[in-house]
């Protein structure tokens, strides 16, 4: 089975509901790139008038989360994923639609590659780019991934 943005919205949907209820989506998803999408409502709003920053950081892991999800379904290997650490920054209100880019399909190519030759669980930071429609920064996220084969 392909994983494609339908597949990971219906996931959403019955794994993670309250991304779904909120508004996440998968929008794209490719070799190297992942892009979610999340509009500002009142759902997911906080006192100030902008996006929760829990909403925002949903949409971006599952921006970097997808990506390792496809990764591994590719490998043909069973392979266990879990964020250990994270971190954001956030330089505007997020209002409207806010679409966050992960780039960085390679960084789990190479990874997984080491853990499968090594049998030695690995760890990669991914970030996630949050624009708002207008094209500016909004917020930054990294997700440090640990990844390991199952034995």
């Amino acid at each position: 089975m392909q994983i494609s943005p339908s597949k990971l919205n219906s996931f959403l949907m019955f794994k993670l509901p309250s991304a779904y209820v909120c508004g996440v989506r998968v929008k794209e998803i490719s070799n190297n790139t992942c892009m979610t999408s999340v509009k500002y409502k009142w759902i997911n709003q906080n006192p100030f008038n902008s996006m929760f920053w829990a909403v925002q950081g949903m949409a971006a892991e599952l921006s970097t989360g997808a990506l390792m999800m496809m990764k591994i379904k590719e490998s043909g290997k069973k392979i266990s994923m879990l964020v250990a650490n994270n971190n954001a920054t956030f330089t505007k209100k997020a209002t409207g639609r806010i679409t966050f880019s992960c780039n960085e399909g390679h960084l789990i190519d190479e990874a997984i590659a080491k853990a499968v030759e090594t049998g030695e669980g690995q760890t990669l930071w991914m970030q996630s780019v949050g624009v708002n429609s207008e094209g500016a920064e909004v917020s930054t996220f990294n997700f440090e991934w640990t990844i390991k084969v199952k034995s």
